[in-house]
């Protein structure tokens, strides 16, 4: 009989955290659990996830990722580990060496890009010592570098794909900003530079440039899309089996909420992009990014009543333009995320469903041990159908011209 998997999951108790142990331990499952193990820093928001979920496989840890010793603990008799702590925290590839040093497989969230590029540098490391790891396994990345994949294997030349996401909000304007995922993230989105792949090779692109306009059906509607760091540029067109394609152009591209972009975008302009960088307030050194953090949770907990319903719509979709049987083609993927009840409960369902996706395809799939990104690791048949089963409605099609 196989063996049920325990699970180790790092920031836990955080957004996508919390996201992605719901989708394990739900009826939604192909993998048989054992034990979901939750380390985090925050006992209060740990304890309320588990007596929400009323899971007995749910067992609680306290754990800071700074006290090697301890991370070491937190990884002992784990088959996989799953990094969901915030990237620009400063652990990302503590917890990755940490992982090949347990001998626990591992998945996170993304680097950003740089980090991504330096794990993909311990492939040879992590082939010999048997152990997998993939890149950036939630929505962007992740399902987004698997509908490159997916674009990339319809065409027999490749010239270019570009690569987008794009989110709204229908329902009545929230007066209170909301985070879509981590701060410093978004922060880093809008005002770090970002490589993109260009002419056959990797450009460094000004943060908010390469604006390009494109009209989606409703409730979308006309969206203005803009580069960003992201780590998709730096490994889709590097692959296997796309790179040998030609392909000359790879590019990513954001689109949040208006209100919300016009909020970020005010953000950097007072200069909270350069937020790990310390101020002096009184004698004291204080990083903006901690005190923007403090401020917005402030903010929420304090006006919960006055925050509306309001419904995400999410569209991501990949253009490759190429040739096939010698004729000009264009394929393209496109997922489509809409309101369903499933994703009560979520703060991201796009992201910590495809992270679950991604760790129960590895559990339960021949294991190839080394240090992939997502396009070059999954089966896009397998991953597309639990995708579907999620209630992402998935349409790939071709057009020759």
């Amino acid at each position: 009989m196989k063996k049920k998997a325990i699970i180790a999951i790092l920031g836990g108790a955080g957004m996508m955290g919390q996201g992605i142990i719901r989708d394990l331990l739900s009826d939604r499952t192909i993998i048989d659990i054992a034990e979901v193990r939750l380390f985090d820093t925050n006992r209060e928001r740990m304890a309320a996830l588990r007596e929400q979920l009323d899971d007995s496989r749910l067992t609680l840890h306290d754990l800071d990722v700074a006290d090697p010793a301890a991370l070491a603990r937190s990884l002992a008799g784990a088959d996989i580990c799953i990094n969901s702590v915030p990237t620009l925290a400063g652990f990302q590839m503590d917890i990755f060496g940490a992982a090949l040093a347990a001998g626990v497989d591992y998945v996170d969230l993304g680097g950003l890009g740089t980090y991504t590029v330096k794990q993909l540098e311990w492939q040879e490391r992590f082939r010999q010592a048997g152990v997998v790891a993939v890149l950036g396994v939630g929505a962007d990345p992740g399902m987004s570098n698997v509908i490159c994949r997916a674009v990339a294997d319809e065409l027999d030349e490749v010239d270019s794909i570009n690569l987008y996401w794009a989110a709204t909000l229908t329902g009545k304007e929230n007066p209170v900003l909301v985070p879509p995922y981590s701060v410093s993230t978004v922060l880093a989105e809008y005002a770090h530079p970002c490589l993109q792949f260009l002419d056959g090779r990797h450009v460094e692109c000004q943060p908010q440039t390469g604006i390009e306009v494109i009209d989606l059906p409703q409730p979308w509607g006309r969206c203005e899309f803009m580069y960003s760091i992201h780590s998709e540029q730096l490994t889709v067109p590097l692959a296997d089996g796309i790179r040998q394609k030609g392909i000359k152009e790879f590019t990513w591209k954001l689109h949040l909420p208006n209100r919300e972009h016009e909020a970020w975008v005010g953000l950097v302009k007072a200069g909270f992009g350069d937020f790990d960088r310390t101020v002096d307030i009184n004698g004291t050194a204080v990083r903006p990014l901690d005190v923007l953090n403090a401020v917005i949770n402030r903010n929420i907990a304090e006006k919960q009543d006055q925050i509306p319903e309001q419904q995400s719509h999410e569209i991501h979709f990949a253009i490759g333009r190429g040739r096939k049987g010698g004729k000009a083609a264009t394929a393209r993927c496109e997922v489509l995320v809409r309101p369903n009840e499933m994703y009560e409960g979520y703060v991201d369902a796009a992201t910590s469903m495809n992270a679950s996706i991604a760790v129960q395809l590895m559990l339960s799939e021949t294991r190839r041990p080394g240090v992939y990104a997502p396009e070059a690791y999954f089966d896009v048949k397998s991953y597309f159908r639990e995708a579907e089963k999620r209630k992402f409605a998935i349409t790939l099609t071709t057009d020759m011209a």
